[in-house]
């Protein structure tokens, strides 16, 4: 017997997907059905990760009880909700008691609601008092936001909605691979080909994504800014600039031309390995065509130099006339599942909802009169999330932290040096699904609602804003993180302004929001259901919503777009005579994260049980590994182990490695924390690495090497 179907959405990344969930009886129990839905980003597809997701709800790793610690590094045993709060409620405020208001703070994720973002930001600002608050979209979305805000004026990841590829003549995706990390997003490409669209990939590997392309273009990691430059340098040099639009809708354009003079064709190829003439046959491409777009994804934006790099491909949108124009224009594509709503509405560290920004008087007054409090009680904004995982347990740092949705054990750079940082902390609470690698070096751990047994709004990569909907009761002993929250401000004394209904906390989100650059005041749960999502801006509920953004000017104080003068620099980490080779790191197709979902889900683990390195047959035949063997890869800050996997799709002076698992193949451990200046996004695309054969005697080594990281 079948129940009743209900639509929601895929837990996993920024496409958000449509899916229909319905109950069917499987021996003495019922096990949810996925299917897909004809929403607007999937029109009924889904990827493996969204076929299996259900069976993480009834998962017997699952955690059901809070568990506490009555000794540091002792057993965890089962505990009550109210002891489990009292201790985080104490351990909170003993912390600020002994150093002040910003010892105690929150590390929250882009995977959670809007109303849990929202909540987040403001349990921490009221409720604490403290600055210390930000997310793991810090390590994800950073620079691109950044970049955009410096260029149009505001942060929408993409500014139209991503049917809109199947209609451009050309796409060009920097550093983006959504055929493997997004797949059902594949089909508006691939109707963009049915119709004619040439397709270009700039990727120093040749991804899934650049096989199906007509151009792949392969620099050497860390050097797509200089790219960029050299593109628009040549599309100067043979008029294609679009010097009307130049002119009538941006700023800033002479400074940029001068600049470009430095980036002359073959001085571009010797930095990033991309011959003349393919260059040449890009631009002209992206320039000739009647509609143009450029796709950013993490592969351009995690470094030192990401908001400069993405700078410089949005110089060259800008230059060839494409944003605001039909089927053209530059975007970046979000990658967590709430990545563009995790990061408007208040839990980075310098923002408050609705992309308004802390250190603004007037932002602090309109916020505060919604919250009810003193805008001068709100503190001023506070370090970025490598930053304070970097000072955690520290003087001036945060000594009691309490995590949500967030594994940083594995996810953070320099991963090794963070968890001594948690284990330095004086007080640790992680609230999360399972015992995740984060989770176990906590001293109370919460159990908390998983997608199907909530309601609330995501935020998908168009901006769109839509339902998560209730299929499910969760099990007993599991709470939300927003109960969570609203309990414990009340533990505190600042209880009075909080809600766990999420109906009643997007309310007020919508209030908090209103006049924004991400304005949600006209969005309401009836308009969502009936609108399939609505998209920001909605200032009113009269107002139709934004599916499409710069039609007519950019949200800068003159209406006019900015072009900005960036210089490529290299790496912050160049390969030298000890570590000669370079690592990157991405996604693999079956896992996501840190893996803490994917690698208890049977058919994802299946698909791909353990971490292998990309390297290039002629490099693996210099170091001796063969295929499937060990290879050991070491950089200034520790070493990991891992099976080679010989392909010709990576460049022979560089291997990749997926960052989804822990232990000894915890690829993050190697990373570079080097920050970039505006968007303090580290440098987890490349750093220099040394590689040998490892040979099966050795034990695996996760102990940093003597000498130590410049950067950190």
């Amino acid at each position: 017997m079948a129940g009743s179907p209900t639509t929601t959405h895929c837990p996993y990344c920024s496409l958000q997907c449509g899916m229909t969930l319905t109950p069917r009886e499987q021996g003495a129990g019922t096990v949810l059905e996925v299917t897909g839905a004809r929403f607007p980003t999937n029109r009924g597809g889904l990827c493996e990760k969204g076929r299996s997701a259900a069976e993480l709800l009834g998962h017997p790793d699952r955690l059901t009880t809070p568990l506490v610690r009555d000794v540091r590094d002792e057993p965890f045993r089962a505990a009550t909700w109210d002891e489990a709060l009292r201790r985080i409620a104490d351990g909170l405020t003993v912390a600020q008691e002994r150093h002040g208001p910003d010892a105690a703070g929150l590390f929250g994720g882009g995977g959670m609601t809007n109303e849990k973002a929202y909540q987040a930001g403001k349990f921490v600002r009221v409720a604490l008092r403290s600055a210390s608050v930000d997310y793991n979209g810090r390590f994800c979305m950073s620079s691109a936001a950044a970049a955009a805000t410096k260029a149009f004026g505001v942060d929408r990841g993409m500014p139209f909605p991503l049917s809109d590829i199947a209609r451009a003549d050309t796409v060009l995706l920097v550093g983006s691979n959504p055929a493997d990390v997004m797949p059902p997003a594949m089909r508006w490409f691939a109707a963009g080909r049915e119709r004619g669209a040439t397709h270009l990939v700039v990727d120093p590997r040749h991804t899934a994504t650049a096989a199906a392309a007509d151009v792949h273009l392969q620099p050497v990691p860390g050097t797509d800014l200089a790219l960029a430059n050299g593109l628009l340098h040549l599309a100067v040099k043979h008029r294609l600039v679009d010097t009307a639009y130049v002119a009538g809708r941006t700023t800033g354009w002479p400074a940029v031309k001068r600049a470009l003079r430095q980036y002359w064709p073959d001085r571009v190829e010797r930095i990033t390995g991309v011959p003349v003439a393919v260059m040449e046959r890009a631009v002209r491409l992206l320039a000739e065509s009647r509609a143009t777009m450029i796709l950013s994804g993490r592969g351009a934006e995690q470094h030192a130099k990401g908001s400069d790099t993405a700078l410089a491909w949005i110089n060259l949108a800008l230059a060839l006339g494409l944003p605001g124009r039909p089927y053209s224009g530059w975007a970046t594509m979000t990658g967590q599942g709430n990545g563009q709503g995790g990061r408007e509405h208040g839990q980075k560290a310098d923002q408050l909802p609705g992309y308004r920004m802390l250190a603004d008087p007037a932002a602090r007054a309109h916020v505060a009169g919604v919250w009810g409090v003193d805008p001068d009680e709100l503190p001023q904004p506070g370090v970025s999330a490598y930053e304070m995982l970097d000072g955690l347990g520290t003087d001036g740092g945060v000594r009691a932290l309490l995590v949500m949705a967030s594994n940083v054990a594995v996810s953070a750079p320099r991963a090794a040096h963070v968890r001594e940082r948690l284990r330095s902390l004086d007080f640790l609470a992680v609230s999360d699904l399972f015992l995740s690698e984060t989770a176990e070096l906590a001293d109370v751990v919460l159990p908390t609602t998983q997608w199907a047994e909530e309601d609330g709004t995501m935020t998908n990569l168009e901006g769109r804003v839509l339902r998560r909907r209730r299929v499910t009761d969760a099990p007993e002993g599991v709470r939300s993180d927003l109960a969570v929250l609203a309990d414990l401000a009340r533990r505190l004394g600042r209880g009075e302004p909080f809600d766990d209904d999420p109906r009643a906390v997007f309310d007020e989100l919508r209030r908090a929001s209103a006049g924004g650059k991400a304005d949600y005041a006209g969005i309401t749960w009836e308009r969502i259901e009936a609108e399939q999502g609505v998209f920001w801006p909605c200032r009113s509920e009269d107002d139709a919503g934004t599916p499409r953004l710069f039609r007519d000017a950019f949200p800068t104080p003159d209406g006019r777009a900015r072009f900005h003068v960036v210089h490529h620099r290299d790496a912050a980490e160049t390969p030298d005579d000890e570590y000669p080779y370079r690592l990157t790191t991405g996604r693999s197709r079956a896992h996501y994260q840190s893996g803490t979902q994917t690698r208890r889900t049977k058919a994802l683990l299946d698909a791909e049980p353990e971490p292998a390195v990309d390297i290039h047959p002629d490099l693996a035949a210099r170091l001796g590994v063969a295929e499937g063997g060990d290879l050991e890869l070491r950089t200034r800050r520790a070493r990991a182990r891992m099976r080679a996997r010989l392909t010709t799709t990576i460049r022979p002076d560089t291997v990749f490695a997926p960052f989804h698992w822990s232990g000894e193949q915890t690829i993050n451990d190697l990373t570079n924390p080097a920050l970039d200046p505006a968007s303090r996004m580290p440098e987890f695309k490349v750093c220099a690495v040394a590689l040998e054969a490892a040979r099966t005697a050795d034990p695996p080594s996760l102990r940093s090497p003597e000498r130590e990281d410049p950067s950190g």
